[in-house]
């Protein structure tokens, strides 16, 4: 965020819609962020709540279901 300065973000889960981060230290609810995300590249978002530490962001845009399968592939850690 322009407010924020550049910061590194935790995401412990992610949709199509949004994600929630869970080591919030400086958002506030109505922020909006840009993030870089792998297949998706730029993104922006907005915090829409917040809770111990953890909160949850709603995409400017839904990310499309090929993209989205994609950066979940590259997201997922690998079970061997």
């Amino acid at each position: 965020s322009k407010r924020h300065g550049e910061q590194s973000v935790h995401i412990a889960n992610v949709s199509a819609h949004g994600f929630m981060i869970d080591n919030n230290v400086v958002f506030e609810h109505g922020d909006r962020i840009e993030l870089r995300l792998p297949v998706v590249g730029r993104i922006e978002a907005h915090l829409i709540w917040s809770v111990d530490g953890r909160a949850g962001f709603q995409f400017e845009r839904v990310i499309r279901l090929p993209e989205f399968l994609a950066l979940v592939e590259i997201l997922t850690p690998k079970l061997r």
